[in-house]
């Protein structure tokens, strides 16, 4: 009887035992990223990810040299108000943890300077809320100034756009609630997976629409990810627009916490007969991390040297 119940045993665990490690490695591979130990060591330390490119960027038919920052950090946001909260504590159920770009770009064209900031403000948990909150979007140069910025709420998204320029002078539009193109930088970092892929719809870069002056509108891209050709260590992201032609690629690190190598993008700039199809290119240059807030002092001027930023 012993004999018969033993065999009996072992062959039920060989029949189920598949389905026990199928069902592991399902819940194995579902496991949010951002519950991780490892993530939390790295975006809970009270500092931010500082990266330093070394920026080729196309403006008026020809590539300028300049640099580009990301700065990566986690913060508490208010739902209701869509600022960074000053008391998380007396939030009342109002935070939400955000893992927040900041990107900047300097570059000169002839005699003048470009100086231009996103902030994207994108929900950790992506699961609980899966859409960006906010984006501002702003240029500086001896032209004047542009400032654009949305804000997520029940219908989409509530644009409001200003420029010095009379055919764009100031905005206020909607648009539907789509994924946002500045918002897949920050969902690199959190969890590749969650990048769409095949054809999508999609809001354009704000930076993007603004330097082909293009008025920011729900638009269709096909979206690819696949394993970097030259190093199987890397991954790339596509974006192809349909109307413009334009294309974005993100190359990033295949593993946590999935550091971002470099970028391409083309489109046609410049304005008339000079118009040339050009790519903009940023590469990795330093990297450093620091609760760069506290760090303002005349003595602090070495961290930029650090970051290969001469100016």
């Amino acid at each position: 009887m012993n004999r018969i119940i033993f065999v009996l045993t072992l062959v039920f665990f060989l029949i189920i035992s598949p389905f026990l490690v199928a069902q592991a490695q399902e819940s194995a591979d579902t496991l949010n990223v951002v519950d991780s130990q490892d993530f939390k060591d790295y975006w809970y330390s009270g500092k931010a990810e500082i990266t330093s490119y070394k920026l080729e960027q196309a403006r008026y038919g020809e590539l300028h040299e300049g640099y580009a920052v990301l700065v990566f950090v986690t913060e508490d946001f208010s739902k209701s108000k869509q600022v960074k909260l000053d008391n998380p504590q007396s939030a009342k159920g109002d935070g939400v943890k955000v893992l927040k770009l900041n990107r900047i770009k300097k570059f000169d064209t002839g005699v003048y300077r470009y100086s231009m900031m996103d902030s994207v403000f994108t929900p950790v948990y992506m699961n609980e809320y899966p859409n960006t909150l906010k984006l501002t979007s702003s240029s500086q140069e001896w032209c004047g100034n542009t400032f654009t910025q949305l804000n997520l709420d029940d219908n989409g998204y509530d644009v409001r756009s200003f420029s010095y320029f009379e055919s764009e002078g100031d905005q206020k539009y909607s648009l539907q609630k789509e994924i946002l193109e500045d918002e897949l930088w920050a969902r690199i970092r959190l969890e590749p997976k969650s990048l769409p892929q095949g054809r999508i719809k999609i809001i354009p870069a704000a930076m993007a629409s603004r330097l082909t002056h293009n008025e920011l509108k729900v638009e269709i891209a096909e979206a690819t990810l696949v394993e970097n050709s030259d190093d199987s260590n890397l991954m790339d992201y596509t974006l192809v627009y349909d109307d413009s032609g334009r294309t974005m690629k993100i190359t990033f690190g295949k593993l946590f916490p999935y550091e971002i190598l470099s970028w391409e993008e083309t489109y046609k700039s410049g304005f008339g007969p000079g118009a040339k199809t050009l790519t903009t290119r940023a590469v990795k240059n330093k990297v450093l991390i620091s609760d760069y807030w506290n760090q303002n002092k005349n003595i602090d001027r070495e961290l930029r040297e650090k970051l290969g930023l001469e100016n």
